[in-house]
């Protein structure tokens, strides 16, 4: 389809929105934790679970939700994962308990896992090869605001009323994602077809990212000795290690490992996990920063990164368009570096900060960062993996980011000095913060030089030999398509 099309929009809209949906949920929550540890009488591990558990459940299963689309279709299983993300919300809703909350979290995260790789997989599979790069850079930038657009809404839903609302908005959200897409065409996997899911590999992955992920959360604010910590540690690294002999030897795995012969695939998911993992410790930490040292409200702490959004918006489609004409190589590499100028310049951001003097450049330029990056990352894993394996590239793609985040908020605020109730104590809180942003920054950088060093633009496909004239009087006419994207539709 094209872009321009009343289908191609609504498709674009559905896909965009139920991604955003996701992704806000991603950050709409980070706004509101000193709100809800307040309220729920939660320490800082407490806060970070609310994070971490729609995180692990989203990551650990992302995989098995790409494939489950590439298996039974697309469309059905985004509409899914958008059906179930919309009940676990209002089970976060209506929580008493931090515990609840957590579990309500996690359960979140199994819809997001169904809906999210669907989103991008469905752009790679319906759209015309001329409108693909427009549609994902469009997809980035709305989506991508809808990450950033996040701490604005929670901040003033958890000032106006409370920190309940920021799960209740999802209700409307999923109602007019479930409408739009059905002008969404089904699309699968053909080479997939009759074959088993790898339900032991998804139970494997997200076993071991449970276990590694509680030892890192627990351990720093307890002792790495408990009996608890040691037995989930362990037994984490076992079963990621054996989660990845499995898909070794696996008949039908559920991560191909040969997707990653692929230099461009396996350089964009290197540069993935450092900068989402940037991306994820620097937004656990900013808002917290900017409540409890700097003492700006809620609604002021999110309304602090509107400029981010903007900037998202008006860049991200242009980079997409950018990537797909000059290669994703100069644009995945200078995206993180100027990302990570924005980061560094984070650590003006303490208890006499001013916004225009300190955070407004800081967000701007990070910013600018993402919306170069973010677009032209996607085309690469998508133009590396191939239409065929669009679902599965785009879920591997999505699980490296959500690891990444899911061990930074984890690791980064313990590398940082920050700990058990440090998040109530400004001066203790302000000294990490410093240290914890640098480290991201340093994450940051490191994925730009990452895609400089790694990273090469594909050959450019060679153009098709011109059909030679037909010239005898009794053979039929050459046969010409109606129009240039005829039988794309549904392939």
């Amino acid at each position: 389809m094209r872009l321009a099309s009343a289908q191609g929009r609504l498709t674009l809209g559905a896909a965009a929105l139920g991604t955003g949906m996701a992704f806000l949920d991603g950050t709409v929550v980070n706004v509101a934790l000193p709100a809800i540890g307040e309220d729920l009488d939660a320490g800082l591990a407490g806060l970070q679970w609310t994070v971490n558990a729609y995180a692990l459940t989203l990551a650990g299963l992302l995989l098995i939700g790409g494939s489950l689309g590439d298996h039974i279709g697309r469309r059905r299983v985004f509409a899914w994962g958008v059906a179930w993300f919309a009940l676990a919300s209002l089970l976060c809703t209506v929580a008493p308990t931090i515990e609840t909350l957590i579990a309500a979290r996690a359960i979140q995260g199994v819809g997001a896992a169904m809906l999210t790789p669907g989103s991008l997989a469905l752009l790679e599979a319906t759209f015309h090869p001329d409108d693909r790069g427009a549609a994902i850079g469009a997809w980035s930038g709305l989506a991508g605001v809808s990450t950033a657009i996040g701490p604005f809404l929670g901040g003033w839903l958890v000032e106006a009323v409370s920190w309940r609302l920021i799960f209740l908005i999802n209700l409307p959200l999923a109602a007019a994602v479930l409408w739009a897409s059905r002008a969404i065409p089904e699309s699968s996997d053909a080479s997939v077809r009759g074959q088993r899911l790898d339900v032991a590999g998804a139970a494997l992955a997200a076993l071991g990212l449970a276990g590694v992920t509680y030892a890192l959360t627990e351990g720093p604010g307890g002792s790495w000795t408990d009996p608890a910590v040691l037995v989930l540690g362990v037994g984490g690294v076992l079963a990621m290690a054996a989660f990845l002999a499995q898909q070794a030897r696996g008949a039908h795995p559920l991560v191909p490992l040969d997707i990653f012969s692929s230099r461009l695939f396996s350089a964009a998911n290197a540069m993935t996990f450092v900068v989402y993992a940037a991306l994820a410790g620097a937004l656990f930490l900013l808002p917290i920063q900017l409540q409890q040292v700097t003492g700006y409200t809620p609604l002021e702490a999110g309304a602090s990164l509107i400029p981010m959004t903007i900037v998202m918006l008006l860049l991200s489609s242009w980079a997409g368009r950018l990537a797909q004409r000059i290669g994703p190589r100069l644009p995945m590499g200078v995206g993180p570096i100027v990302a990570a100028a924005g980061l560094a310049l984070l650590v003006r951001v303490g208890p006499d900060a001013g916004y225009v003097a300190d955070v407004l450049p800081a967000v701007v330029v990070f910013g600018l960062g993402l919306a170069i990056t973010v677009a032209p990352l996607s085309v690469a894993v998508l133009g590396a993996a191939g239409e065929a394996r669009a679902g599965i590239a785009s879920a591997i793609n999505n699980a490296v980011s959500r690891v990444a985040g899911l061990l930074a908020v984890a690791v980064i605020p313990v590398a940082a000095g920050i700990s058990g109730d440090d998040y109530l104590v400004p001066a203790a809180f302000d000294e990490g913060f410093e240290t914890g942003v640098l480290i991201s920054a340093a994450l940051c950088a490191s994925g730009g030089v990452l895609s400089l060093a790694l990273v090469r633009n594909p050959e450019p496909a060679a153009e098709p030999e011109p059909a030679p004239a037909h010239c005898a009087i009794s053979g039929p006419p050459p046969e010409i398509p109606a129009h240039p994207g005829a039988g794309i539709v549904g392939r």
